[in-house]
């Protein structure tokens, strides 16, 4: 696949400390039917937070719910194997491991979405003290497909 062309890249988290708490870039979903969120764990504290995924009615948002999501999660240092996808309940979400380099693959599909609520956002808890991270949006299944996607965050 090649995701420039047969999908659409949003950068919703750039890499930054995570401390105190941080919430991505609101992006739609609108045009599209699946989403996956890859995010990146650098160095990370003992306590590294929890991420939580919110739908959202708009882009300010509005109104926002947590949500249910699978995810699929490298949790080692040094490895590049996903381990099986596991379910994060809205209220818990994904508990980050404290284990530096780490990635998470969290998978969304538009028709998991409630009436109403086309958008998504990104929630990272506080963790404590310094963790760095970031977090991208690969939107796949374009209702529109064009040679140059259009903004999915405006």
């Amino acid at each position: 696949m090649n995701i420039a062309e047969q999908g659409h890249v949003v950068n919703i988290l750039p890499p930054q400390d995570v401390d105190t708490g941080k919430s991505s870039t609101v992006f739609s979903m609108k045009n599209y039917s699946h989403a996956t969120i890859i995010v990146q764990c650098g160095s990370t504290n003992a306590d590294a937070g929890n991420i939580t995924i919110e739908e959202c009615d708009d882009f300010i948002p509005t109104n926002d719910t947590a949500i249910d999501f699978y995810y699929y999660a490298e949790t080692t240092a040094t490895g590049d194997t996903l381990g099986a996808r596991t379910l994060a309940e809205a209220a818990t979400g994904i508990d980050v491991s404290a284990n530096d380099n780490t990635t998470y693959v969290i998978e969304i599909d538009a028709s998991e979405l409630s009436d109403g609520y086309p958008c998504l956002e990104l929630k990272w808890s506080d963790p404590g003290g310094a963790t760095y991270g970031s977090a991208v949006a690969v939107l796949t299944g374009a209702r529109y497909a064009e040679t140059e996607s259009s903004t999915a965050i405006a």
